[in-house]
C-alpha cells in the first residue's frame, strides 16, 4: 500500500489496485496481474504511478491520462519508485528493483531506455526516492544515488548480518530532501546528505553522507515515519509465555521516539490489536504515511490501522472516558481555540451532572458559578433540577444577583425552602440579596404567617424589620427593632431621618442605649427640642438626668431652664456631680440649693454655697464643726483671704492643739505666726511644735531671701534701663522742614533760611518755636514740655535749643 495526500492505493495478493479516499472507500479498481502485487509507486501529484507484480510485470501509467508503459521480466519485481515529479516532461524516470536496480528514462522521441544502477549484491528489498536522490537497501547494506551528478554518494552497511534479510527488512523514510532513516532489525540510523567542499573534490562525489544519530532499540523495526524532530515506529515483538516458557509474536507497537546522537527517548507507546497478530512477522508490518495530513496507516495481512496524531479534541475524549471531568474543564478551557468537536459549556454541564450524581451537591453548585455564566435559562434549569433532588440550599450561596438576574420566582422559592426549616438560612439571604430580587410583599406575609405560630422568635421579627426596611415601611421596622433592643436601630434612624417617628419613643431608646440615645437627640436638637426629650422623660428621672447632665456638659447655657431641677436630680442620682455643677452652672437659685443640700445634709456643697452666698463665717463654722478638718479650713481661709475668717480660725482652734500644729505649718505666708504664738496657754501640750516652729523659721528665712533676691534683680534692671535712656537722649534729634512746632503748627523751620529763628526740643521728641513756649520762672528754671506735662506722661525737659 501507499498514501498520497489525497488518496491511498492498496494492492492484493490477487493483482488488484483499489484506490481508496481517506475514509476507506472505494473510487477505483485495476486489473494489473493475476498474481500478488508487490509494490506501488506515487509521484507527488498523485496523476501517476508505478505497479510491480511477483510475475516481473512493471506498469507506469497515469491516472487520468492515457499515458501508459509496460514492461515484463524474467523474474518476480519487488521493488518500482516513480521520479516524484513525474508530471513533467524532463522528470519521466523511475527504478525497478529485483536482483538488479534499473533506471527507466524516456528519451526525447518518447522512447523508453533502461540502465543499470546496481546489481551483484542480491535482492533490492527497499526503494525511496525524494528529489534528486535515491536510496535503495539489498542484502548487503544502503545505497544512496545522486540522479543529476549520475553518481552513487554512499554504502551504508547493515549492522546484524545474521537476521535474514527477506524475513527482517530495512525501513526507509526520508524526513527531508537531504534526511534519510534508516531502521533495520533493531538498528536505527539517521544520515544526512551534505555538499562536499570544492578543495576536497579530487575524483570523490559533489555530495557525502554523515550519519548524525544511531541507536539500537529493544525490538525489531516494521516501519519508520518522521513527526516533527521525532520518530514513529512500527515495532515488533516477541514475548515469552510465562507457562509455557516459549516465544511467541505479541501485538505490534507504535512508538514515538526522540532520537538523540547515540541514544533515544520513548516519547509514548500505544499496542495495536490487529486480526492475526499471533501468527505475523516482522515483514508482514508496513508503515505508511500522508505528511500532508500526518497521517500514519500501519498496514499488517488483515488489517489496516490509520493512526493520527492526537489533538485537544481526543485528549478531552480521553479525559471524559476516564471520568476526569475538572480535567477536561480545564483542558477545554486552555486550549479553547483549537477544539473542534467539544464545547466548553457542554463539558461543564457533563461535569456537574458528574458531581450530582456523585451526591457533591456544593462542589456542583460551586461550579455552576464559572460554567452556566450569564446564562439565565441555564440557571433555571439547573435551580429546578437542584430542587428535585432536595438540594436547593446548596445552590442558594451561588445564584447570581446582579447580572444577570433571575426570575423572582426562583429566589422566592429558595427563600420559602429556607423558611420551612432553617430560619437563621432564611435570615442570611435576606441580609446577602437585594431586596429587588424577589417579590418583597410575598416574603413579607410568609414571615408573618410563621410569626403566628412564633411570636416572640427573634430571628424572625429581625428578618422582618429588614424586609419592611427594603420596603420603606421604616416605622414598622423600628417598632421592631425597639422591641428586640437591636444596635442597628440608630443607624436605621440617622439613615432614614426617623426623627419624626421617634419623638414618643424617646424612653425605649433611653431604656436601651443610653448613652448612644442621648448623643443622637442632642445632635439633632433641630429635629426633637430640648423641651420636648425632657417631657417625654418626665416620668424616668434618672433618664432625664442623664439628658440634661449631658446637656449641660456640651454647654451650660442651653438648659439655664432645667438648673433647678438638675439640683434636685444631682442629688438623688449623681451626688458626685453635684458641687462641679454648683460651681460651673450660673443660673440655679442658690437659696433653693441650699436647702436641698442643709436638708440632705451635704456639707461640701452647702459650704460653697455659703461661701458664694457671701457666709463666709459660716462656711468655716461648718467646715469645723462638721468636717473636723483643719486642713480644708485653712484651705478655705486661704481662698477667701479674709483677715476676720483667719482671727474666726485661730479662735476655734486656740483651745485644740492639733488645729494649733496645722495652722503653725501653714498660716506663716498669710497672717503673722506671732499673732497665733501669743494666744496660746502656758502649759499646753501641742503635738510636733518644735518642727512647727521650725518650720516657721525656715520660711520666714526664704521669704527674707525672696525679698533680697528680687530686690537684687529690680536694681539691676533699673540699673540697666536707666543707662539704656542715657545713651538714647545723648543721641542727636534731626530737625527738617516737616517737622511742625506743637504749639502753633506751623512748621518749626523758618522758610526763609536766612532769617534767625529759635527752636526748643525735648527728650519726648516734642519741638516748640522758643517764642510759644511759656517763659519759665525765676523758682523753676528748667522748662517741661506742655504735651506731656498735660497728659500727665512724666516731665520731659529740654534736651536741645537750636538759634540762629
Amino acid at each position: 500500500m501507499t498514501v498520497h495526500d489525497k488518496f491511498l492505493a492498496l494492492g492484493t495478493h490477487y493483482g488488484k489496485v483499489y484506490l481508496l479516499d481517506i475514509q476507506g472507500n472505494i473510487t477505483q479498481k485495476f486489473d494489473v496481474s493475476p498474481v500478488k502485487i508487490n509494490q506501488i509507486s506515487l509521484d507527488e501529484s498523485g496523476e501517476h504511478m508505478g505497479v510491480c507484480s511477483e510475475d516481473g510485470k512493471v506498469q507506469v501509467f497515469g491516472l487520468y491520462s492515457g499515458e501508459e508503459f509496460h514492461e515484463t521480466f524474467d523474474c518476480p519485481i519487488k521493488i518500482v519508485a516513480v521520479h516524484p515529479h513525474f508530471l513533467r516532461s524532463s522528470c519521466k524516470q523511475f527504478v525497478t528493483g529485483g536482483k538488479k536496480l534499473l533506471l527507466f528514462e524516456r528519451s526525447w522521441m518518447s522512447r523508453w531506455k533502461s540502465s543499470v544502477l546496481h546489481e551483484g549484491e542480491g535482492n533490492i528489498r527497499s526503494v525511496k526516492w525524494r528529489g534528486h536522490l535515491i536510496a535503495w537497501a539489498n542484502n548487503m547494506g544502503v545505497k544512496i544515488f545522486d540522479i543529476t551528478s549520475k553518481q552513487r554518494i554512499t554504502n551504508v552497511p547493515r549492522d546484524d548480518i545474521s537476521l535474514r534479510p527477506d524475513m527482517y527488512p530495512c525501513s526507509l523514510c526520508w524526513k527531508d530532501s537531504v534526511t534519510l532513516i534508516i531502521g533495520w532489525g533493531t538498528s536505527v540510523k539517521v544520515c544526512s546528505v551534505k555538499e562536499r567542499h570544492a578543495s576536497e573534490m579530487r575524483d570523490l562525489p559533489s555530495r557525502y553522507v554523515e550519519i548524525v544519530s544511531q541507536f539500537e532499540t529493544e525490538f525489531y523495526i516494521s516501519g519508520l515515519a518522521p513527526l516533527c524532530d521525532q520518530l514513529v515506529m512500527l515495532s515488533y515483538l516477541k514475548e515469552v509465555s510465562e507457562k509455557t516458557e516459549r516465544e511467541y509474536c505479541a501485538r505490534p507497537r507504535l512508538d514515538i521516539i526522540q532520537p538523540l546522537s547515540e541514544t533515544c527517548e520513548e516519547i509514548s507507546s500505544d499496542a495495536l490489536t490487529v486480526r492475526g497478530f499471533q501468527e505475523n512477522e516482522c515483514r508482514d508490518y508496513h508503515l505508511e504515511y500522508s505528511e500532508g495530513e500526518s497521517l500514519f496507516y500501519i498496514v499488517s495481512p488483515r488489517d489496516v490501522v490509520v493512526a493520527k496524531e492526537r489533538d485537544q479534541d481526543d485528549h478531552i475524549d480521553w479525559l471524559l472516558e476516564k471520568k476526569k471531568y475538572e480535567e477536561a474543564l480545564m483542558a477545554a478551557e486552555i486550549s479553547q481555540k483549537n477544539i473542534k468537536r467539544h464545547k466548553i459549556l457542554d463539558i461543564g454541564l457533563a461535569y456537574i451532572n458528574h458531581l450530582v450524581e456523585k451526591g457533591e451537591y456544593d462542589i456542583a453548585a460551586r461550579k455552576c458559578q464559572k460554567i452556566l455564566g450569564k446564562n439565565t435559562a441555564l440557571w433555571e434549569y439547573e435551580v429546578y433540577k437542584f430542587k428535585e433532588i432536595g438540594q436547593l440550599k446548596a445552590i442558594s450561596p451561588y445564584l447570581p444577583r446582579g447580572d444577570p438576574v433571575l426570575k423572582p420566582l426562583i429566589y422566592e422559592m429558595i427563600l420559602h425552602e429556607f423558611l420551612e426549616s432553617d430560619y437563621e438560612g432564611f435570615a442570611t439571604l435576606i441580609r446577602e440579596w437585594p431586596g429587588d430580587l424577589y417579590n418583597n410583599s410575598v416574603i413579607v406575609q410568609a414571615v408573618r404567617d410563621h410569626l403566628k405560630k412564633d411570636s416572640q422568635n427573634r430571628t424572625l421579627l429581625q428578618t422582618l424589620a429588614e424586609l419592611y426596611t427594603y420596603d420603606k415601611n421604616y416605622g414598622n421596622a423600628l417598632e421592631i427593632y425597639l422591641t428586640l433592643r437591636h444596635k442597628d436601630v440608630f443607624q436605621l434612624i440617622h439613615k432614614h431621618n426617623l426623627f419624626s417617628s421617634i419623638k414618643d419613643k424617646i424612653v425605649l431608646l433611653m431604656d436601651f442605649d443610653s448613652e448612644k440615645a442621648v448623643d443622637m437627640l442632642l445632635d439633632n436638637e433641630d429635629k426633637i427640642s430640648i423641651k420636648k426629650v425632657v417631657e417625654e422623660l418626665e416620668d424616668r428621672p434618672e433618664l432625664q438626668h442623664v439628658y440634661l447632665h449631658k446637656l449641660f456638659k456640651r454647654d451650660h447655657h442651653k438648659g439655664q431652664r432645667y438648673h433647678e431641677k438638675q439640683i434636685s436630680l444631682y442629688a438623688e442620682y449623681d451626688r458626685p456631680n453635684l458641687l462641679p455643677f454648683l460651681r460651673d452652672s450660673t443660673h440655679c437659685p442658690l437659696e433653693k440649693a441650699l436647702e436641698i443640700c442643709q436638708q440632705r445634709n451635704f456639707v461640701e456643697e452647702t459650704v460653697y454655697l455659703l461661701s458664694r452666698m457671701g457666709n463666709s463665717r459660716s462656711a468655716l463654722k461648718m467646715i469645723m464643726e462638721e468636717l473636723n478638718d483643719v486642713d480644708k479650713a485653712i484651705e478655705f481661709a486661704k481662698e477667701q483671704d479674709d483677715g476676720e475668717l483667719w482671727e474666726d480660725l485661730i479662735l476655734y482652734s486656740i483651745d485644740k492643739p492639733p488645729f494649733i500644729t496645722g495652722l503653725l505649718n501653714n498660716i506663716g505666708t498669710h497672717v503673722d505666726p506671732i499673732l497665733l504664738i501669743h494666744r496660746i496657754k502656758e502649759g499646753m501640750e501641742i503635738p510636733n511644735l518644735r518642727d512647727s516652729l521650725v518650720k516657721i523659721l525656715q520660711d520666714y528665712n526664704l521669704q527674707i531671701l525672696l525679698r533680697e533676691g528680687c530686690k537684687k534683680i529690680l536694681v539691676a534692671d533699673s540699673l540697666s534701663l536707666l543707662k539704656k535712656m542715657h545713651r538714647t537722649q545723648m543721641k542727636g534729634v534731626l530737625v527738617d522742614e516737616e517737622n511742625i512746632c506743637e504749639s502753633c503748627l506751623s512748621p518749626i523751620l523758618p522758610s526763609d533760611a536766612a532769617k534767625p529763628f529759635s527752636v526748643v526740643v525735648f527728650h519726648c521728641r516734642h519741638m516748640f518755636h522758643k517764642e510759644c513756649l511759656p517763659v519759665p520762672s525765676m523758682n523753676s528754671p528748667a522748662q517741661f514740655c506742655n504735651i506731656c506735662s498735660a497728659k500727665h506722661r512724666g516731665p520731659g525737659s529740654a534736651i536741645l535749643e537750636m538759634k540762629k
